[in-house]
């Protein structure tokens, strides 16, 4: 039996760990498609880098250390899959063998850009980008089929937040609604067949999308879980008209902001500017916000971390219901998502019993005394006297660090002594070059990198299928932004470029079969779909048998009349008289079947016309006009 060397098993190792792996993504993602259709699916993401960090820190504090995370998910279809496989073609007109079936060419519907941050205290999720192109009602789905662009949206998201989950770590979710024709497919607002919801439409959808995640993620052990909504220029009331209706959307909504909630700094100071609670998002109306507050106020205040003109967060948001992009005839949302972790209190931080306080059972006294004595520890996590209203003097430490010992200060110095004293060794002899290091491979330092750190969480399971570098991902999404999905046949030309460069030229993505039963009635062929069926049998008064003597209109406007037996006798044409419309003219054929009844009336056979007399022009009088 052979034995590999350790350079060769790692370089397998190595190789085995770059193929992409079939992930659970794909699952998670049949079981919300439709049943009976097939779509592509392109995820590309990058590993953790270091970045600048999100929140600024209050005076005298180092910042987070932070790390950005990029995921695009990309969904394309073939617009032609429902019709027939197209014919093989003969390799020349009298050959016998055929050549393969040209391949379908896919077609982008869907894409969205999510960015991860994470440090220390908190892992955060940004929706950078969304968009469709349009193309997706080709497929022909079934009336009363959920959107698959929602489904595939909160699946990704709850994907990301699983595989991301940190212990006792907070995690927030957060985005920005605002309606536009087009985010990442140029030329899509020109395709007819593109639905773009309006500002209340898109504000309301995010919150579709957000809720089940909201409600799945409860039920997972987190402390607790919350969603925050803020529209500038509403009222609260109106606000509460975007969130969905469902049974715990009461509880799991507020109308409001969670900055001082999602910040660590409120506890660990009396108070903390508004400054430093905004972050800083790429493409986000509160960053750009932020730094026009900073170029206004000079580096001292910048220092202090204050404002000129913003003194409190209430401020803030006041104000952001008059910026441009907020005022400008169209709504914008920002929503947030936050799970809290579960967090055990140690018996240091119970507050002491009162009276009406019940006393927790203790199962035994071993228990109790099995109990070791813990040092002082902090208060609880979260805490509720945070003053609203920002002081004009410097934050201050509420547990300020404790002064180092003497003999810690004494050795601290003695070390520092000892670097300046080494001095670096004088090099003597001949000068022996080194010789080149030949690269004979490939290799692919991304993903030499730590899965688990104190600032940043990355499993395999969360990864893209294609992992890139900073400056490779940036280069793929520009290039999207430069194509043109105005028209079909553009659309599909300008998909195949895409997926072909940011492949580098090689076959990715995996396709999904979609598993999601439809609930449309097939029986009857009416795309409607099956709901809650009212029966009302009893209700529904039926009409009472006909009577002898009542007359039936038929289909044919003829007039017929029952008898006693069942019978039905139908009268003739010119039995029926037919009331004239004011205005209309007097056919010549009417005029002659009057005549003809004024004889017959004279004669007297007219049996079944009543006798009429006929008054003379000069019994008439006429009714005098006033002047």
């Amino acid at each position: 039996m052979s034995s590999l060397t350790p350079s060769t098993a790692t370089k397998r190792d190595r190789e085995r760990d770059s193929k992409p792996k079939p992930s659970s993504l794909a699952d998670k993602l049949a079981a919300v498609l439709p049943q009976g259709f097939k779509f592509a699916v392109h995820h590309l993401s990058t590993p953790p880098t270091r970045t600048s960090p999100l929140c600024s820190a209050p005076p005298n504090e180092r910042p987070d250390k932070t790390y950005w995370e990029s995921h695009f998910l990309a969904v394309s279809i073939d617009p032609h899959q429902n019709d027939a496989a197209p014919q093989s073609k003969r390799s020349s007109p009298g050959a016998d063998e055929a050549k393969d079936p040209e391949p379908r060419r896919q077609v982008l519907v869907f894409a969205v850009e999510i960015i991860i941050f994470t440090t220390a205290f908190q892992t955060t999720f940004f929706v950078s980008k969304a968009d469709s192109t349009g193309y997706l009602p080709l497929l022909n789905l079934p009336k009363g089929t959920p959107s698959p662009i929602r489904q595939v949206t909160s699946t990704f998201m709850a994907y990301l937040v699983v595989h991301r989950r940190r212990k006792n770590t907070q995690l927030v979710v957060n985005l920005f609604a605002r309606s536009q024709a087009q985010y990442l497919f140029p030329g899509s607002a020109d395709n007819k067949g593109k639905h773009v919801l309006d500002d209340w439409g898109l504000v309301r959808w995010w919150c579709r999308v957000l809720n089940p995640l909201l409600e799945s993620q409860k039920e997972e052990s987190w402390g607790t879980a919350r969603g925050y909504l803020i529209v500038p220029g509403l009222e609260e009331t109106e606000m509460r008209a975007f969130i969905p209706r469902t049974p715990g959307s009461a509880t799991n909504w507020i109308i409001g902001h969670p900055m001082e909630r999602i910040s660590h700094y409120t506890r660990e100071f009396d108070w903390v500017p508004p400054r430093c609670l905004i972050p800083r998002y790429p493409d986000d109306p509160k960053s750009r916000f932020r730094d026009e507050l900073d170029e206004e106020a000079s580096k001292w205040k910048q220092s202090m971390g204050a404002w000129k003109s913003v003194k409190t967060l209430g401020q803030f948001w006041e104000m952001m219901a008059f910026r441009q992009e907020c005022s400008s005839g169209q709504l914008t949302g920002f929503i947030w998502l936050v799970f809290d972790p579960i967090e055990t209190v140690s018996p240091s931080q119970t507050t002491p019993e009162s009276p009406s306080s019940p006393k927790l059972p203790i199962p035994s006294a071993s228990f109790e005394a099995s109990l070791p004595t813990l040092p002082p520890a902090t208060p609880p996590r979260w805490r509720q006297d945070i003053s609203a209203n920002t002081p004009q003097s410097s934050p201050l430490k509420l547990f300020p660090a404790t002064p180092a010992k003497p003999s810690e200060q004494q050795s601290d110095t003695t070390a520092k002594k000892l670097k300046k004293k080494k001095k670096k060794k004088k090099l003597t002899g001949p000068i022996v070059p080194r010789p080149p290091k030949v690269k004979t491979q490939q290799r692919n330092y991304i993903l030499d990198r730590p899965t688990t750190t104190a600032f940043y969480y990355w499993p395999t399971e969360g990864r893209g299928d294609k992992i890139l570098d900073e400056s490779e991902y940036k280069r793929v999404v520009d290039l999207l932004l430069q194509l043109d999905f105005s028209s079909l046949d553009k659309a599909t030309s300008s998909t195949q470029r895409w997926i072909s460069e940011a492949g580098m030229g090689a076959t990715w993505g995996y396709e999904v079969a979609g598993k999601r039963a439809s609930s449309v009635g097939q029986a009857n062929g009416v795309g409607r779909a099956l709901g809650n069926i009212t029966n009302l049998t009893g209700l529904v008064r039926k009409k009472s048998a006909l009577a002898a003597g009542d007359p039936v209109k038929g289909s044919d406007g003829v007039v017929a009349q029952t008898q006693a037996n069942g019978a039905v006798n139908v009268l003739g044409a010119g039995l029926v008289r037919k009331k004239k419309k004011e205005g209309e003219p007097v056919a010549a054929a009417q005029v002659e079947d009057a005549g003809a009844d004024a004889e017959a009336d004279a004669r007297g056979t007219n049996i079944d016309t009543p006798k009429v007399n006929m008054l003379g022009a000069g019994l008439v009088r006429k009714k005098p006009k006033l002047a």
